[in-house]
Protein backbone atom coordinates (compact mmCIF):
# COMPACT_ATOMS: atom_id res chain seq x y z
CA UNK A 1 0.00 0.00 0.00
CA UNK A 2 1.16 3.45 -1.09
CA UNK A 3 2.33 5.73 2.05
CA UNK A 4 0.81 9.02 2.38
CA UNK A 5 4.03 10.37 2.96
CA UNK A 6 6.46 9.83 -0.11
CA UNK A 7 9.68 8.76 -0.14
CA UNK A 8 13.05 10.46 -0.84
CA UNK A 9 13.07 8.28 -4.23
CA UNK A 10 9.35 9.62 -4.83
CA UNK A 11 10.54 13.17 -4.04
CA UNK A 12 12.86 12.94 -6.20
CA UNK A 13 10.64 11.92 -9.20
CA UNK A 14 7.96 14.25 -8.30
CA UNK A 15 10.56 17.15 -8.45
CA UNK A 16 9.20 19.53 -11.52
CA UNK A 17 11.06 19.05 -14.51
CA UNK A 18 12.54 22.29 -16.68
CA UNK A 19 9.17 23.98 -17.75
CA UNK A 20 9.23 25.13 -21.76
CA UNK A 21 8.90 29.02 -22.22
CA UNK A 22 5.84 27.93 -23.47
CA UNK A 23 3.36 27.14 -21.08
CA UNK A 24 0.70 24.29 -21.64
CA UNK A 25 -1.87 23.02 -19.28
CA UNK A 26 -3.15 19.59 -19.67
CA UNK A 27 -6.74 18.65 -18.12
CA UNK A 28 -7.16 14.84 -17.17
CA UNK A 29 -10.73 13.31 -17.53
CA UNK A 30 -11.06 9.47 -18.74
CA UNK A 31 -14.29 9.20 -17.47
CA UNK A 32 -17.72 8.68 -18.93
CA UNK A 33 -19.00 10.85 -21.58
CA UNK A 34 -21.29 12.92 -19.34
CA UNK A 35 -18.12 14.01 -17.41
CA UNK A 36 -16.51 14.70 -20.56
CA UNK A 37 -18.57 17.29 -21.35
CA UNK A 38 -19.03 18.53 -18.08
CA UNK A 39 -15.30 19.24 -17.76
CA UNK A 40 -15.31 21.64 -21.13
CA UNK A 41 -16.35 24.64 -18.68
CA UNK A 42 -13.11 24.29 -17.76
CA UNK A 43 -12.13 25.02 -20.99
CA UNK A 44 -14.57 27.94 -21.29
CA UNK A 45 -12.93 29.55 -18.14
CA UNK A 46 -8.96 28.71 -19.03
CA UNK A 47 -9.88 30.24 -22.34
CA UNK A 48 -11.26 33.47 -20.94
CA UNK A 49 -8.71 33.72 -18.10
CA UNK A 50 -5.77 33.19 -20.44
CA UNK A 51 -6.64 33.35 -23.99
CA UNK A 52 -3.32 32.48 -25.61
CA UNK A 53 -2.07 28.90 -22.45
CA UNK A 54 -2.16 26.45 -24.94
CA UNK A 55 -4.77 23.46 -23.37
CA UNK A 56 -4.31 19.75 -24.00
CA UNK A 57 -7.26 17.13 -23.20
CA UNK A 58 -7.03 13.37 -22.13
CA UNK A 59 -9.39 11.08 -22.35
CA UNK A 60 -10.64 8.08 -23.13
CA UNK A 61 -10.91 6.03 -26.16
CA UNK A 62 -14.53 6.65 -27.98
CA UNK A 63 -14.73 9.94 -26.13
CA UNK A 64 -12.89 11.84 -28.63
CA UNK A 65 -14.89 13.26 -30.62
CA UNK A 66 -16.26 15.38 -28.03
CA UNK A 67 -13.12 17.57 -28.25
CA UNK A 68 -11.07 16.55 -31.05
CA UNK A 69 -12.52 19.96 -33.29
CA UNK A 70 -12.70 22.27 -30.04
CA UNK A 71 -11.32 25.43 -30.85
CA UNK A 72 -9.48 25.77 -27.43
CA UNK A 73 -8.24 22.04 -27.85
CA UNK A 74 -4.41 22.14 -29.06
CA UNK A 75 -4.06 18.57 -28.68
CA UNK A 76 -6.57 15.19 -27.51
CA UNK A 77 -4.45 12.82 -25.54
CA UNK A 78 -6.50 9.10 -26.11
CA UNK A 79 -6.23 6.13 -23.57
CA UNK A 80 -7.51 3.19 -24.48
CA UNK A 81 -8.58 1.42 -21.45
CA UNK A 82 -9.53 -2.22 -23.27
CA UNK A 83 -6.24 -2.37 -24.73
CA UNK A 84 -3.32 -2.32 -23.08
CA UNK A 85 -4.17 -0.28 -20.61
CA UNK A 86 -1.32 -0.23 -18.31
CA UNK A 87 1.38 -0.19 -21.22
CA UNK A 88 -1.24 2.44 -22.64
CA UNK A 89 -0.84 4.23 -19.04
CA UNK A 90 3.06 4.13 -19.04
CA UNK A 91 3.01 5.41 -22.47
CA UNK A 92 1.33 8.25 -21.46
CA UNK A 93 2.88 8.77 -19.00
CA UNK A 94 5.86 9.39 -21.13
CA UNK A 95 4.51 11.67 -23.70
CA UNK A 96 3.17 14.20 -20.97
CA UNK A 97 7.01 14.22 -19.44
CA UNK A 98 8.17 14.90 -23.09
CA UNK A 99 5.47 17.58 -23.44
CA UNK A 100 6.65 19.29 -20.11
CA UNK A 101 3.40 20.51 -19.35
CA UNK A 102 3.26 23.97 -16.55
CA UNK A 103 0.24 22.77 -14.96
CA UNK A 104 -1.88 19.00 -15.22
CA UNK A 105 -5.06 18.92 -13.86
CA UNK A 106 -7.08 15.92 -13.08
CA UNK A 107 -10.77 16.13 -12.64
CA UNK A 108 -10.89 12.30 -11.39
CA UNK A 109 -10.66 11.04 -8.02
CA UNK A 110 -8.88 7.07 -9.57
CA UNK A 111 -5.29 6.37 -8.77
CA UNK A 112 -4.82 5.82 -12.79
CA UNK A 113 -5.22 9.65 -13.43
CA UNK A 114 -3.55 10.57 -10.27
CA UNK A 115 -0.28 8.67 -11.58
CA UNK A 116 -0.54 11.14 -14.68
CA UNK A 117 -0.79 13.81 -12.41
CA UNK A 118 1.78 12.95 -9.66
CA UNK A 119 4.94 12.03 -11.74
CA UNK A 120 4.05 13.93 -14.97
CA UNK A 121 6.72 16.19 -14.08
CA UNK A 122 4.28 19.70 -14.03
CA UNK A 123 5.18 22.59 -11.96
CA UNK A 124 1.35 22.44 -10.91
CA UNK A 125 -0.47 19.14 -10.25
CA UNK A 126 -3.56 19.74 -8.83
CA UNK A 127 -6.94 17.46 -8.03
CA UNK A 128 -9.34 16.10 -5.81
CA UNK A 129 -7.84 15.22 -2.10
CA UNK A 130 -9.98 11.90 -2.52
CA UNK A 131 -7.31 10.93 -5.14
CA UNK A 132 -5.02 8.16 -3.81
CA UNK A 133 -1.97 9.91 -4.98
CA UNK A 134 -3.36 13.44 -3.55
CA UNK A 135 0.12 13.62 -1.52
CA UNK A 136 1.66 14.24 -4.71
CA UNK A 137 0.26 16.89 -5.66
CA UNK A 138 0.97 20.42 -5.51
CA UNK A 139 -2.55 21.55 -4.69
CA UNK A 140 -5.45 19.37 -3.71
CA UNK A 141 -9.13 20.78 -3.36
CA UNK A 142 -12.07 18.93 -1.63
CA UNK A 143 -14.47 16.90 -3.61
CA UNK A 144 -18.04 17.62 -1.47
CA UNK A 145 -21.36 16.14 -2.77
CA UNK A 146 -23.98 18.56 -1.86
CA UNK A 147 -23.70 22.19 -0.35
CA UNK A 148 -25.95 23.41 -3.40
CA UNK A 149 -22.99 22.80 -5.79
CA UNK A 150 -23.09 21.05 -9.23
CA UNK A 151 -20.39 19.29 -10.46
CA UNK A 152 -19.26 22.11 -13.40
CA UNK A 153 -18.95 24.33 -9.75
CA UNK A 154 -16.55 21.44 -8.13
CA UNK A 155 -14.38 21.54 -11.51
CA UNK A 156 -13.66 25.07 -11.09
CA UNK A 157 -12.64 24.92 -8.03
CA UNK A 158 -9.75 22.43 -9.17
CA UNK A 159 -8.59 25.84 -10.55
CA UNK A 160 -9.47 28.48 -8.33
CA UNK A 161 -10.53 26.76 -5.17
CA UNK A 162 -10.84 30.50 -3.51
CA UNK A 163 -13.09 32.24 -6.56
CA UNK A 164 -16.62 32.60 -6.58
CA UNK A 165 -17.09 33.56 -10.09
CA UNK A 166 -19.93 32.66 -11.75
CA UNK A 167 -20.98 28.97 -13.25
CA UNK A 168 -19.44 28.50 -16.35
CA UNK A 169 -21.37 26.57 -18.71
CA UNK A 170 -19.83 23.53 -20.20
CA UNK A 171 -20.15 23.59 -24.23
CA UNK A 172 -19.34 21.74 -27.10
CA UNK A 173 -18.81 23.06 -30.81
CA UNK A 174 -20.43 20.91 -33.47
CA UNK A 175 -18.33 21.51 -36.71
CA UNK A 176 -20.28 22.01 -39.90
CA UNK A 177 -20.38 18.58 -40.62
CA UNK A 178 -22.22 17.71 -37.97
CA UNK A 179 -24.65 20.84 -38.05
CA UNK A 180 -25.67 19.43 -41.75
CA UNK A 181 -26.19 15.90 -40.41
CA UNK A 182 -28.87 17.08 -38.00
CA UNK A 183 -29.82 19.57 -40.47
CA UNK A 184 -30.42 16.55 -42.23
CA UNK A 185 -32.07 14.32 -40.09
CA UNK A 186 -34.69 17.33 -39.04
CA UNK A 187 -35.85 17.46 -42.30
CA UNK A 188 -38.01 14.09 -41.77
CA UNK A 189 -40.17 16.88 -39.42
CA UNK A 190 -42.08 18.17 -42.25
CA UNK A 191 -43.17 20.93 -40.23
CA UNK A 192 -40.09 21.77 -38.12
CA UNK A 193 -41.50 20.54 -34.93
CA UNK A 194 -39.74 17.35 -33.24
CA UNK A 195 -39.19 16.15 -29.90
CA UNK A 196 -35.87 14.03 -29.12
CA UNK A 197 -35.91 10.96 -26.80
CA UNK A 198 -32.87 9.63 -24.94
CA UNK A 199 -34.39 6.99 -23.68
CA UNK A 200 -31.73 4.46 -22.16
CA UNK A 201 -28.69 5.29 -19.60
CA UNK A 202 -25.51 3.00 -18.51
CA UNK A 203 -27.84 2.36 -15.21
CA UNK A 204 -30.77 0.53 -15.11
CA UNK A 205 -31.73 2.54 -12.47
CA UNK A 206 -31.29 6.32 -13.63
CA UNK A 207 -33.00 4.39 -16.68
CA UNK A 208 -36.74 5.73 -17.34
CA UNK A 209 -38.53 2.25 -18.40
CA UNK A 210 -40.17 1.60 -21.68
CA UNK A 211 -43.55 1.19 -20.57
CA UNK A 212 -43.20 4.79 -19.21
CA UNK A 213 -41.44 6.07 -22.33
CA UNK A 214 -44.30 4.08 -24.60
CA UNK A 215 -47.20 6.07 -22.21
CA UNK A 216 -45.58 9.47 -22.93
CA UNK A 217 -44.94 8.41 -26.96
CA UNK A 218 -48.97 7.53 -27.05
CA UNK A 219 -50.09 10.82 -25.07
CA UNK A 220 -47.65 13.28 -26.94
CA UNK A 221 -49.66 15.61 -29.16
CA UNK A 222 -49.55 14.38 -32.94
CA UNK A 223 -48.22 17.24 -34.78
CA UNK A 224 -44.72 16.43 -33.27
CA UNK A 225 -42.48 14.21 -35.22
CA UNK A 226 -40.08 12.53 -32.71
CA UNK A 227 -36.49 10.84 -33.18
CA UNK A 228 -35.38 8.44 -30.89
CA UNK A 229 -31.09 9.13 -30.35
CA UNK A 230 -28.55 7.16 -28.67
CA UNK A 231 -25.13 5.63 -29.31
CA UNK A 232 -24.53 2.50 -31.14
CA UNK A 233 -25.11 0.33 -27.90
CA UNK A 234 -28.25 2.07 -27.97
CA UNK A 235 -29.79 1.04 -31.30
CA UNK A 236 -31.13 -2.25 -30.04
CA UNK A 237 -33.19 -0.55 -27.27
CA UNK A 238 -34.53 1.94 -29.05
CA UNK A 239 -35.91 -0.33 -31.98
CA UNK A 240 -37.37 -1.86 -29.42
CA UNK A 241 -39.19 0.84 -28.14
CA UNK A 242 -40.18 2.15 -31.79
CA UNK A 243 -41.90 -1.18 -32.18
CA UNK A 244 -43.50 -1.27 -28.90
CA UNK A 245 -45.17 2.39 -29.71
CA UNK A 246 -46.84 1.98 -33.28
CA UNK A 247 -47.01 5.83 -33.20
CA UNK A 248 -46.49 7.31 -36.46
CA UNK A 249 -43.48 9.86 -37.34
CA UNK A 250 -41.22 8.62 -34.96
CA UNK A 251 -37.83 7.66 -36.05
CA UNK A 252 -34.48 5.49 -34.55
CA UNK A 253 -31.68 7.50 -35.04
CA UNK A 254 -29.37 5.66 -32.49
CA UNK A 255 -26.49 4.87 -34.04
CA UNK A 256 -26.71 7.39 -37.00
CA UNK A 257 -25.54 10.58 -35.86
CA UNK A 258 -22.02 11.39 -34.07
CA UNK A 259 -22.32 12.43 -30.32
CA UNK A 260 -21.57 16.18 -31.77
CA UNK A 261 -24.68 16.05 -34.66
CA UNK A 262 -26.79 14.58 -31.93
CA UNK A 263 -26.57 17.77 -29.86
CA UNK A 264 -26.67 19.54 -32.68
CA UNK A 265 -30.62 17.97 -33.41
CA UNK A 266 -31.54 18.12 -29.91
CA UNK A 267 -30.60 22.05 -29.81
CA UNK A 268 -33.38 22.54 -32.66
CA UNK A 269 -36.32 20.59 -30.63
CA UNK A 270 -38.57 21.82 -29.30
CA UNK A 271 -37.94 19.45 -26.03
CA UNK A 272 -35.73 17.15 -24.92
CA UNK A 273 -36.80 13.88 -22.84
CA UNK A 274 -33.49 12.83 -21.82
CA UNK A 275 -32.43 10.74 -18.26
CA UNK A 276 -29.78 11.59 -15.70
CA UNK A 277 -26.69 10.75 -18.21
CA UNK A 278 -24.79 11.70 -20.97
CA UNK A 279 -28.02 13.29 -22.98
CA UNK A 280 -28.77 15.49 -20.69
CA UNK A 281 -25.15 17.16 -20.21
CA UNK A 282 -25.44 17.16 -24.44
CA UNK A 283 -28.15 19.28 -23.94
CA UNK A 284 -26.68 21.55 -21.17
CA UNK A 285 -23.89 22.16 -24.04
CA UNK A 286 -25.65 23.60 -26.58
CA UNK A 287 -28.25 25.41 -24.74
CA UNK A 288 -31.17 23.15 -25.39
CA UNK A 289 -34.49 22.86 -23.80
CA UNK A 290 -34.36 20.12 -21.82
CA UNK A 291 -36.88 18.14 -19.72
CA UNK A 292 -34.25 15.77 -17.45
CA UNK A 293 -36.13 12.60 -15.59
CA UNK A 294 -35.16 11.58 -12.60
CA UNK A 295 -35.33 8.17 -11.04
CA UNK A 296 -33.03 6.42 -8.17
CA UNK A 297 -30.79 9.86 -8.09
CA UNK A 298 -31.72 13.06 -7.33
CA UNK A 299 -30.43 16.70 -8.80
CA UNK A 300 -29.05 17.94 -5.06
CA UNK A 301 -26.31 15.40 -6.18
CA UNK A 302 -25.10 18.52 -8.66
CA UNK A 303 -25.20 16.75 -11.77
CA UNK A 304 -28.50 18.57 -12.72
CA UNK A 305 -29.68 20.41 -16.45
CA UNK A 306 -27.49 23.66 -17.07
CA UNK A 307 -29.74 24.67 -20.22
CA UNK A 308 -31.65 28.22 -19.67
CA UNK A 309 -34.59 26.44 -20.24
CA UNK A 310 -34.82 22.95 -18.27
CA UNK A 311 -37.29 21.29 -16.24
CA UNK A 312 -36.26 18.40 -14.09
CA UNK A 313 -39.34 15.48 -13.12
CA UNK A 314 -39.13 13.29 -10.39
CA UNK A 315 -41.68 11.07 -8.23
CA UNK A 316 -43.61 13.77 -6.63
CA UNK A 317 -43.83 12.13 -3.46
CA UNK A 318 -40.54 10.99 -1.14
CA UNK A 319 -39.25 7.50 -1.05
CA UNK A 320 -37.67 6.12 2.08
CA UNK A 321 -34.93 3.93 -0.61
CA UNK A 322 -34.40 7.17 -3.00
CA UNK A 323 -31.92 7.70 -3.73
CA UNK A 324 -29.89 4.57 -3.59
CA UNK A 325 -26.86 5.26 -4.41
CA UNK A 326 -24.52 8.15 -6.26
CA UNK A 327 -24.82 6.61 -10.06
CA UNK A 328 -27.12 4.07 -10.20
CA UNK A 329 -27.46 0.08 -10.19
CA UNK A 330 -28.30 -2.64 -12.62
CA UNK A 331 -31.49 -3.34 -11.01
CA UNK A 332 -33.31 -1.79 -8.10
CA UNK A 333 -32.23 -3.11 -4.76
CA UNK A 334 -35.48 -3.53 -3.24
CA UNK A 335 -37.25 -4.92 -6.47
CA UNK A 336 -40.10 -2.22 -7.12
CA UNK A 337 -38.23 0.34 -9.06
CA UNK A 338 -41.11 2.65 -7.56
CA UNK A 339 -39.12 5.84 -8.14
CA UNK A 340 -39.27 5.69 -12.01
CA UNK A 341 -42.66 3.91 -12.22
CA UNK A 342 -44.65 6.45 -10.27
CA UNK A 343 -43.20 9.54 -12.29
CA UNK A 344 -46.86 10.22 -14.40
CA UNK A 345 -47.12 10.87 -17.67
CA UNK A 346 -48.81 14.06 -17.38
CA UNK A 347 -45.80 15.48 -15.43
CA UNK A 348 -43.87 14.89 -18.25
CA UNK A 349 -46.85 16.39 -20.52
CA UNK A 350 -46.85 19.83 -18.10
CA UNK A 351 -43.51 20.40 -19.11
CA UNK A 352 -44.20 20.72 -23.08
CA UNK A 353 -46.81 22.73 -22.58
CA UNK A 354 -44.18 24.84 -20.56
CA UNK A 355 -41.87 24.80 -23.55
CA UNK A 356 -44.15 25.83 -25.66
CA UNK A 357 -45.53 29.19 -24.13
Amino acid sequence: MLSRRPSLYLCTFLRPMPHPAERAILLIQTAFIGDVILATALLERLHAEHPTTPIDFLVRKGNEGLVKDHPYVRQVLIWDKKKDKYLGLTKLLRQIRTTRYDQVVTLQRFASTGFLTAFSGARERVGFDKNPLSFAFTRSVPHVIGEGLHEVQRNLRLLDPNADAPLTRPRLYPTAADKTDAAQAAQLAADGLYLCLAPTSVWFTKQFPQEQWVKLLHALPLHYTVFLIGGPPDVAACEELLQATGRPRVFNLAGKLSLLASAALMRGAVLNYVNDSAPMHLCSAVDAPTCAIYCSTVPAFGFGPLSSHSWIVEREEPLACRPCGLHGYRQCPLGHFRCARDIRTDQLLAVLAEAVK
